[in-house]
């Protein structure tokens, strides 16, 4: 493999980290945004939303040593 090939493979590995960056970011606001909704309008409370969270984390990951709550 030549030098320019591998500069362009690198150089397209970077556009997708960047948009998998920004995408990060966007889903990041939009959960940011349901929650504080959700706790605006009394739906839900900031304790049952950490609580649920923690119980999917564990569903999801039962052999992780460091979980999140």
């Amino acid at each position: 493999m030549n030098r320019i090939s591998t500069s362009l493979q690198e150089l397209n590995w970077i556009g997708k980290l960047a948009d998998l960056k920004e995408e990060h970011y966007r889903n990041t606001l939009l959960v940011t945004v349901l929650m504080d909704l959700l706790i605006e309008k009394g739906v839900m409370t900031r304790g049952e939303i950490e609580a649920k969270m923690a119980e999917v984390d564990r569903l999801l990951t039962p052999d992780r040593a460091y979980p999140i709550s």
